[in-house]
Order: structure tokens, then sequence, then C-alpha cells
């Protein structure tokens, strides 16, 4: 199985091309096994290239513990990268299906006549505690999770809850350390008010157009950057009066660009997408 290794800000994973051959067995497994760091390939999970009926492509994620996401903003940069550069679909704009919908993308192509930055139009965020799903519920009869004190741990910290296809708990923190990343990241993903776990953002506030952000990421561990995350920060930071609508953040492996349209209220984003290398993979 032929595979290429690609990057979006650091968030990596394995790509494979399901236009030119037939991935089959057991996939979970698969994306386990070639997400190793050390045994495997080694990436944030594996992501499949499929053909769709209703857009240029058709996005297939799992993370590194086999586990099916429904979207990732990282990922699907990389997704359309690789369907220009490969010559799929060689327009600078294209639809891209995944577990979340059909979302629209923006190609910029560098001097080397290849895809350098991409932007996705990520849509409108989800709000409602219960469609993001979450248990945790706010004072009075909003609907919407934002700044509600919740205990993890023995510790209580101020959560803002957002879908962006996939569910995200934003904390703003003076100090985004190991011991609330590597910590209570963990406890937050797995915890019961949240049905189908979460990804858990810890935000730093530099000023209101500019954050820094650390990422636990559900099913992946701590990832060097995650773009439905980011998507869900510039969201939360709105929501919580903390930042502007459009916002600079510095993620781990890089920057990105976001914005919550005032008029649509979808969510942009904008970053880098890299080709790493390319192998042979036994099956």
């Amino acid at each position: 199985m032929k595979f290429t290794k690609m990057h979006g800000a650091g968030n990596d994973y394995v790509y494979v091309d399901c236009f030119s051959q037939t991935v089959s067995g057991d996939i979970p497994e698969l994306a386990r096994q070639i997400s190793h760091r050390h045994f495997g390939v080694g990436g944030d999970g594996l992501i499949l290239i499929r053909p769709s009926e209703v857009a240029d492509a058709r996005m297939q994620m799992l993370n590194a513990d086999g586990s099916e996401s429904e979207m990732c903003g990282n990922g699907i940069r990389c997704v359309a990268k690789y369907v220009y550069d490969h010559g799929i679909a060689k327009r600078t704009n294209l639809k891209i299906e995944t577990g979340a919908g059909v979302l629209d993308l923006s190609l910029q192509i560098g001097t080397d006549g290849l895809v350098d930055q991409v932007t996705v139009d990520m849509g409108a965020p989800e709000l409602i505690g219960s469609r993001i799903p979450t248990t945790i519920t706010s004072a009075g009869n909003d609907q919407r999770v934002v700044s509600v004190p919740v205990e993890f741990g023995g510790q209580r910290v101020d959560v803002t809850c957002v879908s962006m296809g996939n569910p995200h708990c934003v904390i703003f923190v003076e100090q985004a350390s190991d011991e609330l990343v590597l910590g209570l990241g963990p406890l937050i993903e797995t915890d019961p008010r949240f049905p189908n776990r979460v990804n858990v953002e810890f935000v730093e506030i530099l000023s209101p157009t500019e954050v820094r952000q650390r990422t636990w990421e559900r099913g992946s561990g701590e990832t060097w950057a995650c773009g439905t995350g980011a998507s869900a920060v510039c969201v939360a930071g709105v929501l919580a009066g903390r930042t502007e609508r459009k916002i600079l953040n510095h993620l781990l492996g890089g920057d990105l660009t976001l914005e919550w349209n005032q008029d649509s209220e979808h969510v942009l984003m904008t970053g880098p997408a890299a080709e790493v290398f390319s192998g042979d993979w036994p099956q």
C-alpha cells in the first residue's frame, strides 16, 4: 500500500490515495499500526482520500488509537493539497466531503506550482450543549456552555464548549502548562459529561487578536496543531469576551489565522499544508 506523510502546522497524518488503490481489511488496526511513532510510519492518525459522489474527494479520518473522527481542520488542508498537487482535481477551489459535511476550500499556489496555503470554510459552529454533545449546563435557560465553572480531578476551570463538526472544550488559562495539558487533558477527554469524548484546548490570551494554544486531542493525545480546535478557540474567545472575531493562533507546529465571520457565522481558517515523504506499507 502506497502512502504519503503530510502535515498541517505539525499536525501530521499518514495519507492514502484510495483513487488509485483499494484499502481493505481491519482499517482501525491499520491506523493504530501505521500511526505508531516507534513501530510504524508515525503520525497523529490515518487519513484515507476516497472518491466522493458529492465532492472532489472524501476524507475518512482515523485517530492514532483507531477511532474514527468526523473532521480534522489541518488534515483537510493536506487532503486539498494532495488532490491538487497529484492531479485528482486541478482547481483552486475544491469541495471535500467529511463526516461533518462537505466543506469548501480555497487553495493558494506557491512559486513551485504546488499548494502552499489553504483557506477552509469550517462552517458555522454548533453551540447548543446537547448537540456538541455535553451534559454540562449553564445557569438559567441558556443552552450554550460559555465560561461555566466545572471541576475535573479536583481542579476547577471555566469551560466553553463548541462543536466544529467534532466536540471541543476550550479553557482559557494564564499558562498552558504540561500539568494542565498532559495531566488534566486526558481526564477531560474521557469525562462522562462528554458522551463522545472531547478535544481539549488550553489557551493563553496574548492580546484581543492573538492567542497561544495547546491541544489534548481525542484519540491521539497532545498534537502539535488542531485546526477544528483553533476554530473552536476563535468562537469561544468571542463568546467569552476574550478576543475579537479575527485572531492569529500560535500552535506548537505553526500559526493559523481564524475569522468568525459576523455575517455568515462561518469560521474561516487559513494555514499551511506540506508533503513530507512517500513510501510503501506492507499488507
